[in-house]
């Protein structure tokens, strides 16, 4: 057998062996993010608040309490959390923000946020709808809007499509 076919045939195993480990280990990650949203749905409350500030920043310069901080590993520390600054009854306190809903939260306007500890799971707005600003697509939902507008015309006609003319 030659040598190259031998390098191909382990190329082949280890990429297999790789790719199987990343599917263990995705449904795991994945069985973990369930239960941490369950706990986190279970432990929720709904509170009306006055938006002050809305930023994305380090959790060191976030005003968060102190307890939160020493309770993040090492390598999280450095990360941009979405914290939000809200008046929630007479105190003013730091949130963080679901990255999800961070462009929905209308800054000095009141809500109804949903939160859990620290964290805002949901906003809505206390008098009438929230106003949601359009954001710009990435290009990977560029690309996804794209990858679906062909294939709906390619399944809507059974001729190839035609190349446009420039």
């Amino acid at each position: 057998m030659p040598v190259f076919a031998i390098v191909l045939i382990v190329i082949a195993a280890v990429t297999a062996g790789v790719l199987i480990f990343l599917s263990v280990l995705g449904k795991r990650l994945e069985k973990r993010q369930a239960e941490q949203d369950e706990r986190i749905r279970e432990s929720s409350q709904t509170v009306s608040m006055l938006i002050i500030d809305k930023k994305k920043m380090h959790m060191k310069d976030s005003g968060l309490p102190e307890q939160v901080l020493s309770s993040t590993p090492w390598y999280a520390r450095r990360a941009k959390l979405p914290i939000v600054k809200a008046k929630v009854g007479p105190k003013v306190m730091s949130f963080i923000a679901d990255t999800r809903i961070y462009e929905d939260i209308p800054v000095k306007k009141e809500v109804k946020a949903t939160i859990s500890g620290l964290y805002i799971t949901s906003v809505r707005g206390l008098h009438g709808k929230l106003q949601t600003t359009k954001r710009k697509k990435t290009l990977r939902e560029r690309l996804l809007d794209k990858a679906t507008e062909y294939r709906a015309k390619a399944a809507g006609s059974s001729a190839p499509a035609k190349k446009k003319k420039k």
